[in-house]
C-alpha cells in the first residue's frame, strides 16, 4: 500500500539523485522532471543577495516552471546555495576549482541554505527554507589533493566540491542541522505540507 494519496503523482523538478534519494525512501510515489531554466540569470534578474532567499527563488522557479506543463500535479522545487559569510559558491568547474574552493573552506564555518517550494497549475503553494553549518577541518594541500583523488569526477557535481552522504564526510569536523538540509530538501517540512493537503497516508 503507497503512503501517496494523491490522484496524480507527485513530481520532483529535479534529477539530483540526493533528492530523489530521500523521496524514494520516504515512501512517496513520484516521478523526477528537471526544470529548464536559467539559474543564474535568474538569480542575476531577482537581484537578490542573500543566499536563503535566492534558493527559496530558484525552488519556486523550478516548482513553477514544471507545473506548468502538468496541470493539476504537485510539483516539488528544491534548491541550495552554499555561502561563506557574504561569498557565495557555484559547482566548481574542475578539479581546479574545486581546491580553490576546499581551500578556502578548510578550518571555517559555512552555511547551507536548501529551500523547498510546492505549485501547481502555476501557483505557488508552498516555500520553506532551512540551514545548516559546516565545520570544515583543516586540510593541508596534500590532504586536498588526495581528497580529489579519491573522490574524482564527483566534485564537480556538488558545491563546496563535497558530498557529505560519500566521501566528502571525511572534511568535516562539525555539523550543525538535520540530514535533511545537508542534502538539499528539507524533508520534514514539505511532508507536513503534503500532509496538511490530505496527499498522504501517515
Amino acid at each position: 500500500m503507497s503512503i501517496w494519496r494523491g490522484q496524480q503523482r507527485l513530481i520532483l523538478a529535479s534529477q539530483s539523485r540526493a533528492r530523489k534519494m530521500l523521496l524514494d525512501n520516504a515512501g512517496l510515489d513520484f516521478e523526477a522532471l528537471p526544470a529548464d531554466i536559467d539559474e543564474r540569470a535568474v538569480q542575476h534578474d531577482s537581484g537578490l543577495t542573500a543566499p536563503g532567499e535566492i534558493a527559496a527563488l530558484l525552488a519556486r522557479e523550478k516548482a513553477l516552471f514544471v507545473s506548468r506543463q502538468k496541470s493539476g500535479q504537485y510539483v516539488v522545487g528544491a534548491d541550495q546555495t552554499l555561502a561563506l559569510g557574504n561569498r557565495l559558491f557555484s559547482k566548481p568547474a574542475g578539479r581546479a576549482q574545486a581546491a580553490e574552493q576546499l581551500a578556502l573552506l578548510a578550518g571555517r564555518t559555512h552555511e547551507l541554505h536548501s529551500a523547498v517550494s510546492v505549485a501547481r497549475d502555476g501557483k505557488t503553494l508552498f516555500t520553506d527554507v532551512s540551514v545548516a553549518r559546516m565545520t570544515m577541518r583543516r586540510l593541508s594541500a596534500n590532504e586536498i589533493e588526495a581528497y580529489l583523488d579519491q573522490a574524482g569526477a564527483a566534485v564537480t557535481t556538488s558545491v563546496g566540491a563535497y558530498q557529505l552522504e560519500s566521501l566528502g564526510v571525511h572534511l568535516f569536523e562539525r555539523i550543525e542541522g538535520d540530514h535533511f538540509t545537508i542534502l538539499g530538501l528539507p524533508l520534514l517540512s514539505l511532508l507536513a505540507f503534503l500532509r496538511s493537503e490530505k496527499l498522504l497516508a501517515v
